[in-house]
């Protein structure tokens, strides 16, 4: 972002930043603030906490005014920007505030810089194919090449003021050399499984430097003042169980194992995983997140009651009727049957054309019936 650009209209959007925060001083959060981690360590709430995946975003108005101006990149790096975007959604009611960013910010300090070009997604600009590739990749820290994000956390803490937790995040290290491999997102990973099988010493290598990245990434968001991370594993179920225990677990367990002794929850999460649950609770983490393609009971069950559990409803059910949206997530938390250690979220990100009023209702609807 252009520096003079950044520093003439961020005083405005820190001042609006600063409303949202001192409105929070009403927020029912206000006085159930541990609501969100309490769940997060299996102890029981007064209401089931809810929180939503991607609920900073182009389905809020609020937003959709901001990236007419500028674009997502601009806003990662401007850290004043992505705290008022972080704050936005939390009017809608949810229990936990979530960084704004991006899981490919770490790929540029990395050396795999990348753009998102319209109507294509995220692109990089040169692809990790070979050992060589792999090689010239670069272990950074995190405040030298991250510096931005963790400012913004900072800032966003400060903020918050013990009103709403605060959740950082990461792409996991499979979902991210999926990017760097396949040079943007895939629906096939045909160039990641062909690497992956094929010259498993330079992917060991290759996921050995994402994961090291990872860890000290979100480290150093918790001591920037993190108060839970989640570990996002978008692409993960593209495996087979045997070829996750083989090629992936070792790296996130890497990863979860050191961020467990800092003592914040880690909310470890895949997408159709459903094949994967119990290898990825074998890879830790404090809860498992879980999608609409498994029901909450019965993933529940699998990994045992012991391990809390965050989802699950599919996120273009909010895109149905209100009132269908609102008895489909009526029947998620008849499922959790009231256990503690339950996080109501989707299974995974909400999309720009959904209606903040269902987002609402649905809210409201966990922490009424719950």
């Amino acid at each position: 972002m252009d520096g003079v650009k950044a520093q003439a209209v961020v005083p405005n959007v820190a001042a609006g930043a600063r409303g949202v925060a001192d409105a929070l001083s009403l927020h029912p959060n206000g006085r159930m603030f541990d609501r969100f981690l309490r769940a997060c360590r299996g102890e029981p709430t007064d209401v089931t906490p809810v929180w939503f995946m991607r609920q900073a975003g182009r389905y809020m108005p609020e937003y959709r005014a901001l990236r007419e101006r500028y674009t997502l990149l601009e806003i990662c790096k401007a850290p004043e920007l992505a705290l008022t975007v972080t704050l936005q959604p939390l009017r809608l009611g949810v229990d936990a505030a979530i960084l704004f960013a991006d899981i490919l910010l770490p790929l540029e300090p990395m050396g795999a810089p990348f753009e998102f070009a319209r109507g294509e997604g995220p692109v990089v600009h040169h692809p990790i194919r070979s050992a060589a590739d792999v090689a010239r990749l670069q272990v950074f820290e995190p405040e030298e090449g991250l510096g931005y994000v963790l400012e913004a956390l900072r800032l966003i803490r400060r903020e918050l003021d013990g009103k709403t937790p605060l959740i950082g995040f990461a792409g996991a290290p499979f979902t991210i050399a999926s990017y760097l491999i396949e040079g943007g997102k895939s629906s096939q990973y045909q160039l990641t499984k062909q690497m992956m099988w094929s010259e498993p010493a330079v992917w060991h290598e290759l996921m050995t430097k994402v994961s090291e990245v990872v860890r000290r990434y979100l480290r150093a968001q918790v001591t920037a003042g993190a108060q839970a991370v989640q570990l996002f594993d978008s692409w993960v179920g593209a495996l087979s169980p045997a070829d996750y225990r083989r090629h992936v677990l070792p790296h996130v367990r890497h990863i979860l194992a050191d961020l467990e002794t800092t003592g914040v929850p880690v909310i470890h999460f895949g997408t159709n995983t459903a094949t994967l649950l119990e290898a990825q609770r074998e890879a830790g983490g404090t809860v498992l997140g879980v999608d609409w393609r498994i029901p909450l009971d019965e993933a529940w069950a699998r990994i045992g009651y012991g391990t809390p559990i965050q989802g699950n409803m599919d996120p273009l059910l909010l895109l149905a009727p209100k009132e269908m949206a609102v008895a489909r997530a009526r029947e998620i938390l008849a499922e959790a049957a009231g256990r503690p250690g339950h996080i109501f979220n989707l299974g995974h990100g909400i999309v720009p054309e959904t209606p903040v009023e269902t987002v609402q209702a649905v809210v409201a609807a966990v922490h009424g019936e719950s």
